[in-house]
């Protein structure tokens, strides 16, 4: 009688370890396939550039501003493309968080301009990426009328 019990119990056991096996080749092949799936993904700079046209399309700002290094970095940047100073990104599996330091017109409204370029950065970046915007910090780092910034602009280029 007890030669049958352990009969029946290895045989259950054999099962129960195929069975796992079998589990154990599927996970693995499920894993290759993910492997093999196709990815999109960008570069932070991608999502910067995206965010700084953007911001640029905003009436009322007047220009992004970088660190102390900007001014020497577009020196050395190519005259076709367009300037990221002033943005910076994290990025993770969806989601964007973008920083921006503005330039903003003198007597416009802030709070306006603000919420317009939340509004077109978060647009732009979904619509170019299906990345998820969840947050835009903007902060203000000087006002200049129009005529002032046209001004400094013509000294820079010159």
């Amino acid at each position: 009688m007890e030669n049958t019990y352990n009969n029946t119990n290895q045989k259950e056991d054999k099962t129960i370890v195929d069975q796992a096996k079998e589990k154990i080749d599927e996970i693995k092949e499920e894993r290759e396939e993910e492997k093999r799936t196709s990815v999109l993904s960008f570069d932070d700079y991608v999502i910067e550039k995206i965010a700084a046209i953007a911001t640029r399309e905003v009436p009322g700002v007047l220009a992004l501003k970088g660190g102390m290094f900007s001014g020497i970095t577009d020196v050395f940047a190519s005259s076709t493309d367009t300037n990221t100073s002033g943005v910076s990104v994290q990025v993770d599996e969806k989601n964007v968080y973008v920083d921006l330091k503005a330039i903003l017109e003198y007597g416009q409204s802030a709070p306006r301009i603000f919420s317009k370029v939340k509004e077109t950065i978060t647009h732009q970046v979904a619509n170019m990426t299906g990345l998820n915007v969840i947050a835009v910090n903007m902060k203000v780092e000087d006002i200049m009328t129009r005529k002032e910034w046209e001004e400094k602009d013509k000294k820079n280029q010159n």
